[in-house]
């Protein structure tokens, strides 16, 4: 059995108060029992502040992908596998990217592929999805628009990923306001998304994404646990805090493929 974490919580631009509020969050999925702890994207340094017209003097820091603050998160970790996201600095470039790691350094990196139109103004888009090996079962990571493609949990499926990780700064609708969270179709796409990619491809899929307000943004928590038969298995609402579920990954991936196994029955010659 591992207890698996994911965290809804708010993350601005000071980078010292993010680390506080991280070391905070890693600290209560320890008193949990956690041996995963799913961050929000953005946790370190904040999302866009504006995603119709980002203002490029405003966007989130871009750290280096061996910046010492990563070496702060790993310190805090210690033994629990977290993963969490940041803007990343290559050259010119700036990547909206996660990282997963321990105390021990990183263990897997992503750099998100699928960028909705205002993100190309601040961001490169990334090209790859590969699962890796940690303590806590073989990982893959998405970030919020990433997985509303079913192919890119699929990828990270077929690689043999058990868990896929996906990290959110997912807001409400900007276009069609709802005047109840429960009625926005952001909402439940956000829920949609996460259900489906995990039966889809009978894995374990973490949801973490940010809370509060952001200019003129509302980001929607709603982070969750969800089984290989697409059940939720814990979850958070619109408030900051952490959805904590306990499950053998092996023993649920197993049973949910016992009669009908997804990916060995793919027909990819007939796809395109």
């Amino acid at each position: 059995m591992v207890r698996i974490a994911a965290a809804a919580a708010h993350f601005g631009r000071d980078l010292d108060h993010c680390l506080g509020r991280i070391g905070k969050l890693i600290g209560d999925a320890r008193d949990a029992g956690a041996a995963l702890l799913v961050l929000p994207d953005a946790a370190i340094g904040g999302y866009l502040a504006d995603l119709r017209h980002p203002d490029p003097s405003a966007l989130p820091p871009a750290l280096k992908p061996d910046d010492p603050i990563l070496d702060q998160v790993a310190a805090l970790a210690r033994d629990m596998v977290v993963c969490v996201g940041y803007c990343e600095a290559d050259g010119d470039l700036r990547y909206n990217a996660a990282v997963c790691l321990t105390g021990d350094g990183v263990l897997g990196r992503h750099r998100k592929v699928h960028l909705p139109a205002a993100e190309i103004t601040a961001y490169a888009a990334g090209d790859t999805f590969a699962a890796f090996d940690t303590p806590a079962g073989r990982i893959g990571m998405l970030i919020d628009y990433d997985k509303t493609f079913p192919e890119s949990a699929r990828t990270l499926a077929l690689d043999g990923a058990e868990i896929v990780a996906c990290l959110s700064a997912w807001p409400a609708s900007i276009t069609n306001a709802a005047p109840k969270i429960s009625q926005d179709r952001q909402s439940r796409l956000f829920d949609l998304y996460d259900c489906a990619r995990a039966a889809e491809n009978q894995i374990v899929v973490v949801s973490s994404n940010q809370t509060g307000a952001v200019g003129g943004m509302r980001f929607l928590g709603q982070a969750k646990v969800v089984g290989p038969a697409g059940n939720i298995l814990a979850r958070t609402w619109a408030k900051a805090g952490l959805a904590v579920a306990s499950l053998d990954v092996a023993a649920e991936i197993a049973a949910a493929r016992r009669v009908l196994s997804h990916l060995r029955e793919l027909r990819r010659d007939t796809y395109r």
